[in-house]
C-alpha cells in the first residue's frame, strides 16, 4: 500500500513485529478515532500475515471501548489456524494499554463453483446523486461519496449511497478489501435511527459490533452502490444491513452493525 494520499495514508501501518503493527487514526467525532479505521486496520495488520494466495472472505469485529484520535494504536496479531482450504487471523486492537478492538478474519484460496445473488436494487447513477454534505468531510481524502434518497414501502430506515476511491487503488485484494471495510462503517450506524431521532437532539451513538462478507473480487476505484437499511431497533440498540454492488449489479459485499442509540437528557 505504497500511495502516499487517501488510503495509502487512512491504511498505512508501522511493521513493529512480524506479528505487532502500529497506526493512526482520524477522527469519526471529536478525539474519537473513527471505529471503520481501526477495523480496517486491523484487516491490513491480519493481511500482512497471510500469503497472497488466501483472501478474505469475512471479517468480524467488536468494538470494545472508544479509541482516541491523537495517540497512536498498536494492533497485535494471533495466528490462530494455517488451514488446506482456510486460515484464520485473530487481532487485537491496543491504545494506553487497553483493547479497544478486537477482530477475527477467516481467508480462503479461490475455488469454482455454481453462484447467484439479490439482484441489485432501483436507484440513480452516481452522477445524478447529491454531493456528501459537509459534516463527512473526514472521509472525503479518501472516498468519493454521493446520496441518492430512497423510501421504503416498508416504513424502514434506508439510505443509497454511491462511494469510490479518490485515488487509484488498483487490483489488490487486500488493497480494496481494507478500503471497503472503512467504507462499510460510514453512514451505516446512522441508518438506524433515521426517521426515529431527531438529530438536532443530543444522543449517543456508539457501533457495537461489525461484520463484513465479500462475495467477488472488485475495485473500489470504480463507483459501488452501498444500499443500507435498518430492520430493527429495540432496547437502545440498533440493526443496520448494507450490500455493496458494482455499477453494472454484481453483488460483491455485504455488511451488518449492531449500533447504541441512546437519546440523552438536554441541558
Amino acid at each position: 500500500m505504497a500511495d502516499e494520499l487517501g488510503f495509502g495514508e487512512t491504511l498505512r501501518l508501522e511493521r513493529l513485529e512480524a506479528d505487532l503493527f502500529r497506526g493512526h487514526c482520524h477522527a469519526g467525532s471529536p478525539q474519537r478515532a473513527f471505529g471503520g479505521q481501526v477495523a480496517a486496520q486491523a484487516l491490513v495488520a491480519a493481511g500482512g500475515t497471510v500469503p497472497d494466495d488466501r483472501f478474505v472472505h469475512s471479517l468480524h469485529g467488536y468494538f470494545i471501548r472508544g479509541g482516541r484520535s491523537d495517540q497512536p494504536i498498536v494492533y497485535s496479531v494471533d495466528r490462530v489456524r494455517d488451514g488446506r482450504s482456510f486460515t484464520t487471523r485473530r487481532v487485537v486492537a491496543v491504545q494506553d494499554g487497553k483493547a479497544i478492538f478486537g477482530l477475527s478474519a477467516s481467508f480462503h484460496g479461490e475455488e469454482s463453483g455454481p453462484t447467484h445473488q439479490k439482484p441489485m436494487p432501483e436507484t440513480v447513477p452516481p452522477e445524478d446523486a447529491e454531493p456528501a454534505p459537509d459534516r463527512w468531510s473526514a472521509y472525503a481524502g479518501s472516498l468519493e461519496i454521493r446520496f441518492n434518497d430512497v423510501s421504503s414501502a416498508a416504513d424502514l430506515p434506508r439510505r443509497q449511497i454511491w462511494v469510490r476511491s479518490r485515488h487509484p487503488l488498483g487490483d489488490d485484494h487486500l488493497r480494496n478489501v481494507c478500503a471497503l471495510t472503512y467504507t462499510s462503517d460510514i453512514g451505516l450506524a446512522g441508518t438506524a435511527f433515521l426517521g426515529r431521532l431527531n438529530p438536532r437532539n443530543p444522543f449517543q451513538l456508539s457501533s457495537l459490533d461489525h461484520a463484513v462478507w465479500f462475495h467477488r473480487p472488485f475495485s473500489l476505484d470504480d463507483w459501488l452502490l452501498f444500499d443500507t437499511e435498518s430492520p430493527n431497533y429495540a432496547s437502545t440498540r440498533g440493526l443496520a444491513h448494507g450490500t455493496f454492488y458494482t455499477r453494472s449489479g454484481t453483488l460483491v459485499a455485504s455488511v451488518t452493525q449492531e449500533v447504541l442509540i441512546r437519546p440523552l437528557p438536554r441541558d
